[in-house]
């Protein structure tokens, strides 16, 4: 399996001369999507997780497709539907490969969730900024240093870099 940056080389010039090519979100997105190709056909393979291996494709496809559609539209209230949607797909992605970890692995399965948690942590970022204002739950109190806290930060930029370097295969 390709690196990152040798995945990057294959891409057609076409695509990264869209403007969309330089959301970071984006540019993930359609990563692990093709790195997860051979995890889909590894999931086809055992009858218990076909359907599985169909609902994770589409999630992982759908969360480049709609960031691509989002960033296409007028308003911004448009756009942070479409991101909205992504950050969904992203998610669901997460829960279809912790059901599919039985078969792909644990390294599979802790590698494509660091990527989805890139994903994940950049459209929260995003989303709030094409409001205008924070997302906010009404009373809400949050505590930081918490597990669930850290699951969604982003890694420091030497480990993300490996993440992009070391891709396990199913």
């Amino acid at each position: 399996m390709m690196d990152y940056s040798q995945w990057e080389n294959t891409v057609p010039e076409a695509l990264k001369r869209d403007s969309v090519w330089k959301i970071e979100a984006y540019r993930l997105a359609e990563f692990v999507a093709d790195v997860a190709w051979p995890d889909v056909t590894v999931l086809m393979r055992d009858r218990r997780t076909l359907d599985l291996s169909g609902q994770l494709y589409e999630a992982l496809g759908s969360i480049g497709a709609n960031l691509a559609e989002g960033y296409s539209r007028g308003s911004n209230k448009d756009r942070v539907r479409f991101y909205e949607y992504s950050l969904g797909s992203t998610r669901e992605s997460k829960s279809w490969y912790f059901k599919g970890r039985h078969v792909l692995g644990q390294s599979v399965l802790e590698h494509r969730l660091k990527l989805l948690n890139q994903i994940t942590w950049l459209l929260l970022k995003m989303i709030p900024e094409q409001r205008g204002y924070a997302i906010r739950e009404e009373g809400a109190v949050y505590e930081t240093g918490t597990a669930a806290d850290e699951a969604i930060l982003p890694l420091p930029a030497e480990e993300f870099d490996a993440v992009l370097k070391n891709i396990p295969l199913p």
